[in-house]
């Protein structure tokens, strides 16, 4: 069985505070850009076991009003 764990994944979408969880086997700062890109709505969500079709970087979400993303494990 592998390992996966829960993390919780913060962030603001135009200054308002918006927070989720996400099962994921690892998280890295990379991954929670994306991920909140995908919350907000700017990027496709992946379906499961197959990579995303574009990962969203930093600099791709902060032009889409996407600021201090943050995780932490569950």
């Amino acid at each position: 069985m592998s390992q996966t764990d829960i993390f919780v994944i913060d962030y603001k979408l135009y200054g308002q505070a918006k927070s989720f969880v996400i099962r994921a086997k690892a998280m890295r700062n990379v991954d929670a850009w994306h991920w909140a890109s995908c919350d907000a709505g700017v990027a496709p969500i992946p379906r499961p076991g197959r990579p995303p079709l574009k990962m969203i970087s930093k600099e791709e979400a902060e032009k889409y009003g996407i600021t201090d993303v943050t995780w932490r494990a569950s």
